[in-house]
């Protein structure tokens, strides 16, 4: 059986992460996307050179893809785009507001050309309010978010490690797309989407903003910990190691109790009788669970979470991480060398599809000039 979105076209008018990591999905998925990018080449190729000489990053969010290099100022590739965008099925641009629709390609525009499109704007802070015209990249927006208020330890704010902000854009526009295409085989019609990265990351801060909403309190910054759930977080054994425990309902915590801490009277003391109360006494709650934490070894605290079935986890690096034995990888191809990745989260009927190359910048220029017929 073929892959599921075989047949379909993206055009994609992209740079940096949300939109590249919204096709690559598409692409994973099946769909040929067709990069348009500057006769220079996104500039996330030159974020760095870690993955066998090539960005991590582009590596990352534009396997499977032909890149074509256009200048769309210039007429006559403005011309072959737009007679792309004509078969096309889907285009996703995330250029600065009001950028793609002066240079010719307004999405509403292009869906009257073709009304079966479905286009797909990406924007920092939306196509419309004070904050439009604001440039916008991943720590920006996680700062103007909140997320690095609640990040962190108690000190100062800190960044998510990953880029969050583009991540969860890109999710967004891939799952509208999805639920667009399944519309248009009802309808016959396409339909304009918009997505911002200010606008996923909000709906991701939606918990912290209900606290402070009803209760003109934020989640403060814990560090290895939750701040509305104990004991939920990390916790020092014998020689320094950490291990992060979780306890969710009633029936693990009397089990903590019994089974790891060994202290059986302690679940039924007032102060920690439910997750409100062990919250509101965490600094006490702490030091019983590091008085007996710190007597213990790992390897003896492991035998006693696993025997009570409490959950928990080892604080990893990114070293141990490369080495996870739950960790699975694939294999992709790039115009440096092969590239070992992370395999894609979704396995389908227990297969793991293989990725398409990474494209070289402008490899598939001429070939598709030749295919739409375009005399440059």
């Amino acid at each position: 059986m073929g892959l599921p979105l075989e047949g379909l076209l993206v055009v994609a008018l992209e740079q940096a992460v949300a939109a590249p990591f919204c096709t690559s999905r598409l692409a994973d998925a099946g769909a040929r996307v067709i990069k348009v990018e500057r006769p220079e080449g996104d500039f996330a190729r030159s974020y760095d050179h870690v993955a066998d000489g090539e960005s991590a990053y582009f590596v990352w969010v534009n396997r499977g893809k032909e890149s074509i290099c256009l200048n769309i100022k210039d007429s006559r590739d403005a011309d072959l785009l737009r007679r792309i965008l004509s078969e096309a099925d889907v285009f996703i641009q995330n250029f600065a507001p009001g950028a793609a629709a002066r240079a010719g390609f307004d999405a509403d525009e292009l869906r009257l050309t073709n009304p079966r499109l479905i286009t797909v704007d990406i924007t920092g802070y939306g196509a419309s309010g004070p904050y439009r015209d604001m440039k916008a990249y991943d720590l920006l927006v996680q700062c103007e978010s909140g997320l690095a208020s609640i990040t962190g330890g108690p000190d100062q704010p800190g960044r998510v490690g990953v880029s969050v902000c583009d991540i969860a854009c890109g999710m967004y526009a891939h799952a509208g797309i999805l639920e667009a295409l399944i519309e248009r085989q009802r309808t016959g019609l396409g339909k304009g989407l918009a997505v911002s990265l200010f606008d996923a990351l909000a709906d991701w801060m939606t918990v912290p903003l209900l606290h402070q909403q009803y209760t003109a309190v934020a989640p403060a910054r814990v560090g290895l910990n939750h701040p509305s759930i104990a004991p939920y977080g990390a916790y020092s054994c014998s020689g320094g190691a950490q291990l992060v425990i979780a306890i969710q309902n009633e029936r693990e915590w009397a089990r903590f109790c019994v089974d790891v801490l060994e202290h059986q009277a302690l679940s039924d003391e007032a102060q920690y009788r439910d997750n409100l109360s062990r919250c509101a006494n965490r600094v006490a709650l702490d030091d019983e669970i590091n008085s007996v934490f710190s007597q213990l070894t790992p390897q003896e605290l492991e035998r006693r979470l696993l025997r009570a079935k409490i959950a928990f986890g080892t604080v990893n690096s990114v070293a141990d991480l490369a080495k996870h034995p739950q960790l699975r990888r694939t294999a992709v191809i790039t115009p440096s060398g092969t590239v070992s990745l992370v395999a894609p989260p979704v396995i389908a009927s227990g297969e793991q599809r293989p990725l398409r190359p990474v494209p070289g910048l402008g490899e598939h220029t001429d070939a598709v000039r030749r295919e739409y017929h375009n005399d440059n």
